[in-house]
């Protein structure tokens, strides 16, 4: 028995180029100069979604004239579009465009929409006559028409189909710059998940104490071009890094592998298994090692009568690889882990929407400055940069001193602990929401919204260990062919724990017939909500535990090596045959 065969490693090397097609050399492209220029890329993509969803609310009730209801509908299905385009950017990539001109066209396309986002916003005759403040208390403000919010819709939606193509692909490409059967540079590549998300962070913080005070404070329109700015800055850079990038070429449509799969297992559902996986089509040429797990789909892979022949077998449509089958079932192993992830993105959801409205019933006062109630989110950002730099300088070598490994914690651990901190943020989050309902209905207090700060450090704790987790688990884990659609899947589970929330909000809103959440909180029970979330992590973190535990990493996998399979007599083989020609699966 064998740890994974080589033939995977070597024919990624193999695939790995120059910008002029030629095999990488190592001493000069790749590692972190060219890292770095790609991470600028997401850098300024964050900068951009962030800088706009967290002030957008603001811009369409105060100048669009738009309910709270159908403005905060807006931002969710932006945020949500944009999560799930990854899907499409990841599909693209590895299906024919490659992640480095994937990303930059999405990046592109975003510079683009941020443009016109604020073109949007600074014409005048793109918002609606200006409203006084007798006729806001009244209601009768004119809101905007169909043309203005047009151009509006426009816009955020070109910023999500420019997002969802560079998130899906901008980890993937920068971690291709890394050589993972080289020891140094798979040390980097574990560090570089983790400087990936702390520039995100990064970006999301200079968003949420810079452009939102430029929005507010200076006008609409220069808070967006100046993400426009970056964006347009972050493309050019990206193109002048071309020369050191390495490149992995796409190795064609990922969906149409996995439907090839589960059609011919589907249709040799009734053929019988070999006695031995070696009789499987390509199965002692196969880049990635055979396993027993989703055992139904080598069925794709079975020699039958209709591949008897060596045309035939060349023919996907009539009988797969055993490379393939295995590839598909990489894929179906991610779902499991994606599922379990969903809850967490549902609890992060409530630091953009309840915690913020908790802070406007709470003091906000420093002296004569009142702190803007978003502007209490800022706690997760420096929460998330903390938590990123200790994983990198404390939590990570202490744990390759603990475990001997040089991964030092693997990427379903740090999820399983990020899991926790968000249990431990909805209990948390449930008292201080207890107390300060009794101490402002009772006692007519206003306790200092500085009591948010627990919850905001739970909750960015969770987040760096759960993003980089999951984001290392689903490149790692998918296919060489499938990286970029994976990381795709992982942007999903995002969008998804986003969408359960508003579901959840709704049906709690339904069950209580409206008595928990409230408009005015002091007269819902916001803190009960808070507890079914915790009691729903706990159940969510139970499953995940068993998920973890059975599931077997890419390197780790035992298949039977060369000399095993030489160790069939031919006598056996013979024999085999002899059965396939009997039952009429194979011809003469």
């Amino acid at each position: 028995m064998v740890l994974v065969s080589s033939h995977g490693e070597k024919d990624e090397a193999e695939s790995v180029v120059d910008f002029r097609g030629n095999p990488a050399d190592k001493s000069k492209t790749g590692g972190w100069l060219a890292a770095g220029l790609i991470l600028g890329t997401e850098l300024s993509e964050r900068i951009c979604a962030m800088g706009i969803s967290m002030n957008l609310v603001t811009y369409l009730v105060g100048e669009m004239h738009l309910s709270s209801a159908k403005s905060a509908t807006i931002v969710t299905n932006f945020m949500g579009t944009l999560n799930l385009l990854g899907l499409l950017g990841g599909f693209l990539a590895d299906a024919k465009l490659g992640r480095y001109l994937t990303v930059a066209i999405f990046a592109s396309i975003t510079a683009l929409g941020v443009t016109l986002l604020t073109l949007a916003t600074s014409i005048p005759s793109m918002r609606p006559p200006q409203c006084d403040d007798y006729r806001k208390q009244h209601h009768q403000c004119i809101e905007a028409n169909g043309r203005q919010l047009a151009m509006l819709y426009a816009a955020l939606y070109t910023i999500a189909l420019g997002g969802g193509g560079i998130k899906s692909n901008v980890s993937g490409f920068g971690s291709d710059q890394f050589d993972v059967s080289d020891p140094k540079e798979e040390k980097a590549m574990i560090f570089f998940f983790n400087r990936f998300y702390f520039a995100i962070s990064i970006g999301s913080l200079f968003s949420v104490i810079v452009l939102v005070y430029v929005q507010d404070n200076v006008g609409r329109g220069w808070g967006y071009g100046v993400a426009a700015g970056t964006m347009v800055i972050a493309v050019v850079v990206l193109l002048i890094g071309t020369r050191w990038y390495r490149f992995k070429k796409p190795r064609g449509s990922p969906l149409t592998v996995i439907w090839r799969v589960l059609l011919l297992a589907w249709k040799k559902r009734n053929h019988p298994y070999p006695s031995h996986p070696g009789f499987l089509n390509e199965y002692q040429n196969a880049k990635v090692p055979h396993t027993e797990k989703f055992k139904c789909l080598d069925k794709a892979a079975i020699l039958d009568k209709d591949a008897s022949t060596s045309e035939k077998q060349n023919s996907s449509w009539i009988v797969s690889t055993v490379t393939q089958v295995e590839e598909v079932k990489l894929v179906l192993k991610l779902i499991p882990i994606w599922s379990t992830c969903i809850l967490f993105w549902t609890v992060y959801s409530q630091m953009t929407t309840f915690t913020v409205e908790q802070a406007t019933f709470m003091n906000r006062e420093i002296g004569s400055f009142v702190v803007p109630s978003g502007s209490l989110s800022a706690f997760l950002f420096i929460t998330i940069l903390l938590f990123t730099s200790l994983n990198e300088k404390l939590f990570v070598p202490l744990a390759r001193i603990l475990t001997n490994s040089i991964q030092g914690m693997t990427s379903l651990q740090r999820v399983g602990i990020g899991l926790v901190f968000s249990v431990l943020a909805m209990v948390v989050s449930a008292i201080i929401e207890q107390q300060r309902r009794e101490m402002a209905v009772q006692k007519h207090i206003r306790i200092s919204a500085f009591w948010l700060v627990p919850q905001f450090f739970l909750v960015g704790a969770g987040e760096a260990f759960v993003y980089v987790g999951q984001l290392e688990f689903f490149i790692r884990e998918a296919p060489e062919r499938m990286k970029s659609m994976s990381t795709g899947l992982f942007l999903s589970a995002i969008s998804m724990g986003m969408f359960v929330s508003s579901l959840l909000v709704s049906i709690v809103d339904k069950v209580t017939n409206k008595h928990w959440l409230r408009s005015n909180l002091n007269k819902g029970k916001l803190n009960n909500f808070y507890w079914l979330l915790a009691v729903l992590g706990v159940l969510n973190f139970a499953v995940f535990l068993v998920f973890a535990m059975k599931h077997q990493y890419k390197t780790q996998h035992h298949v039977k090596g060369e000399k095993e399979l030489k160790s069939l007599s031919d006598e056996k083989v013979e024999d085999e045959e002899k059965n396939w020609i009997a039952e009429g699966k194979m011809e003469l």
